[in-house]
C-alpha cells in the first residue's frame, strides 16, 4: 500500500511540473502582450476549451462590447478625411501613424487605431484579403519556432487566443489584421509584422469588409 501511494504521489508530482512548464511559455516579445498579458503566455489548459467560459464559440455574443475582460481601445474609431486617391472600401494601413483607414468615399475614411510590428518587423506593400475567420485558430509558423522553440504548435481559437475574435488574412503572406485582448498595446510598435485591433474594432472592420478586399501598407 505504501508503495501504491508513492507511486501516485511521483505522478502527481510529474503532471505538476508539466503544467508549470507549460506556463512559464511567454509569448509577449512574439505577440507584443502588455503588462496585463493574459497569465503571461501558454497555460497548457486548451484542451477543447476555455475556463473563461469559451467552448466552441463565445458565450456572451456581442452587443457593443464584450465581457470576460475586452475593452475598447484607447485611439477612439472616428470618420476622417483622407487625401483622395484610393477606392472606397480599400483599406490603408499607415504604420507610422499606427492607423488603418477603411475608405467611405467623398474623402472620407473610417479611422482605427492599431498596434504595428516594432523595429524589424514592420514592412510595406499591397495585398488582398484572401480570407476572414473568425476566432481564428493559431499555428506559429516554422520561423517563428525556430527563434521559440517553446511556443505550442497550435492553439484552439477562443477567448484566450493572441489573434483574438477575428482575422483578416492578407495575401499569401504570414501576415493577419487581427484582434487582440491587449488593449493598452494599441497604438503601439509590439508585433511580429501583424496588425492588432482591439476585438470590438476588428469585429466592426470584419463585418465591413469582404476577401478580395485591397490592403495598402505604408510605413
Amino acid at each position: 500500500m505504501i508503495r501504491g501511494f508513492g507511486w501516485l504521489f511521483a505522478a502527481v508530482t510529474l503532471l505538476a511540473a508539466g503544467h508549470a512548464q507549460a506556463q512559464g511559455v511567454d509569448m509577449r516579445d512574439i505577440m507584443g502582450g502588455g503588462p496585463s498579458f493574459r497569465g503571461g503566455g501558454y497555460s497548457g489548459g486548451y484542451g477543447g476549451g476555455y475556463s473563461g467560459g469559451y467552448s466552441g464559440g463565445y458565450s456572451g455574443g456581442y452587443s457593443g462590447g464584450y465581457g470576460g475582460g475586452y475593452s475598447g481601445s484607447p485611439i477612439q474609431r472616428t470618420t476622417v478625411m483622407l487625401p483622395a486617391g484610393y477606392a472606397p472600401g480599400t483599406i490603408v494601413i499607415n504604420t507610422s501613424e499606427r492607423r488603418l483607414y477603411l475608405v467611405q468615399g467623398n474623402g472620407q475614411a473610417i479611422s482605427y487605431g492599431i498596434g504595428v510590428g516594432r523595429d524589424g518587423f514592420r514592412w510595406s506593400g499591397t495585398h488582398r484579403i484572401t480570407a476572414k475567420k473568425e476566432w481564428p485558430a493559431w499555428t506559429p509558423p516554422s520561423e517563428m519556432l525556430r527563434r521559440r522553440p517553446d511556443l505550442p504548435r497550435h492553439m484552439p481559437g477562443g477567448i484566450e487566443n493572441p489573434l483574438g475574435a477575428r482575422a483578416m488574412y492578407l495575401g499569401s503572406t504570414l501576415y493577419r489584421i487581427h484582434g487582440s485582448n491587449e488593449p493598452e498595446t494599441i497604438g503601439q510598435a509590439v508585433s511580429s509584422g501583424c496588425f492588432r485591433m482591439t476585438n470590438e474594432d476588428v469585429v466592426d472592420l470584419y463585418n465591413r469588409v469582404s476577401i478580395g478586399t485591397i490592403v495598402v501598407v505604408k510605413n
